[in-house]
């Protein structure tokens, strides 16, 4: 009020005194306090800001990694189509190659190629800028920087395991949740990038074998990370404004519990599929119902997909619920095999195709 009365002094001998000198006087000391409140909400962020930078590695420059994000959001251009918006933050940020950029999209390496190209001499005919956009552009890209980030993550999270890009990975999206702390997705996908990576030690056996969620070995779970990764998702939940990244994050919370709530995960895959649809969440939706009602109902939901024909995890899912309702599943197992990409993968699945000819024989 008195910033608003100073104010007056200096501008009413000027412009004159207005019609309603309260309501002036009132509106303008609104504005003067959210001024205020804006400075200071900016000056906390880029304190917590400075202060992660300052956590960074020795090897490398204490500064906040504006570079990377500037990258992030050129590839995020709307000039680009969303996939090739995505494609490309994967290939210069992510430093991955065309034929795992082409398996994370389920799509040809030729097509995922041309899309690569095509993608570079957009950016370059059209001379578009490698910066961060003005802030009332930032949401508009914003879901699309999102997705890059998260399948930087995920093509870390592998196998095979990198675990450089999932630092990475989790190290963008800590910022991004810093810079923008009204943005619920920004603090679900932090938190479910943190959930996610919590398991890393537990996820493949020493001889390198993949090992089920349900096998692993609970002591080797990053507990701090976990409470981290839920505080993240708690920062999000106020804000009132649910997205596909806390569904996810809030599912893999459930899945450190010590009694896992497959009712509830099902709901949550529901909901997301609602959100964000995709065959590969159905598919996941799949697995939760097989779990809390049978393998009878998940089958029946995974016979409904379509799009996943050419997926192996689909087929192994498929063969997985044939195999526990006692009829033929071993060609689709041979299926997923052939089509899995890695062969961590392959020799896991081998593993339960084994298991099933050591059952048959029972």
């Amino acid at each position: 009020m008195q910033d608003a009365f100073v104010r007056a002094a200096e501008r009413w001998p000027e412009d004159g005194v207005p019609h309603n000198p309260g309501a002036w006087i009132v509106a303008t000391a609104r504005n003067r306090a959210i001024d205020r409140i804006r400075r200071e909400q900016t000056l906390a962020r880029k304190t917590e800001l400075l202060a992660r930078a300052e956590q960074l590695p020795e090897d490398e420059e204490a500064t906040i990694p504006d570079e990377r994000l500037e990258l992030i959001f050129a590839c995020c251009h709307p000039a680009l189509a969303p996939e090739a918006q995505v494609a490309l933050t994967l290939s210069l940020v992510g430093g991955l190659a065309t034929p795992e950029i082409a398996r994370g999209f389920l799509v040809p390496e030729p097509t995922m190629a041309q899309r690569l190209v095509r993608a570079k001499r957009k950016i370059r005919d059209a001379g578009i800028p490698l910066r961060v956009p003005p802030e009332h552009l930032l949401p508009d890209r914003l879901r699309t920087v999102f997705a890059a980030i998260y399948l930087v993550f995920n093509a870390g999270y592998g196998p095979p395991v990198r675990r450089d890009l999932c630092a990475e990975a989790i190290r963008l999206a800590a910022v991004l949740a810093t810079l923008m702390p009204d943005e619920a997705e920004a603090h679900g996908l932090h938190g479910l990038l943190l959930l996610q990576d919590a398991r890393r030690d537990a996820r493949l056996s020493p001889d390198g074998e993949l090992v089920l969620l349900a096998d692993q070995d609970r002591s080797l779970w990053d507990l701090e990370q976990v409470a981290q990764g839920r505080r993240s998702l708690e920062r999000a939940l106020p804000l009132r404004a649910p997205g596909p990244y806390q569904l996810q994050a809030a599912i893999a919370s459930l899945h450190f519990e010590k009694d896992t709530d497959w009712d509830q995960i099902a709901l949550l895959y529901a909901r997301l599929a609602e959100l964000a649809p995709s065959p590969v969440v159905d598919l996941n939706r799949a697995v939760a119902l097989a779990m809390a009602e049978g393998p009878e109902s998940g089958l029946e939901a995974l016979d409904g997909i379509r799009g996943l024909e050419d997926y192996y995890l689909w087929h192994a899912a498929r063969a997985d619920f044939l195999r526990r309702l006692g009829r033929p599943a071993a060609s689709e197992y041979e299926r997923a095999i052939a089509l899995a990409p890695s062969d961590a993968e392959r020799d896991f699945l081998r593993g339960r195709q084994n298991l099933l000819a050591t059952e048959l024989e029972q």
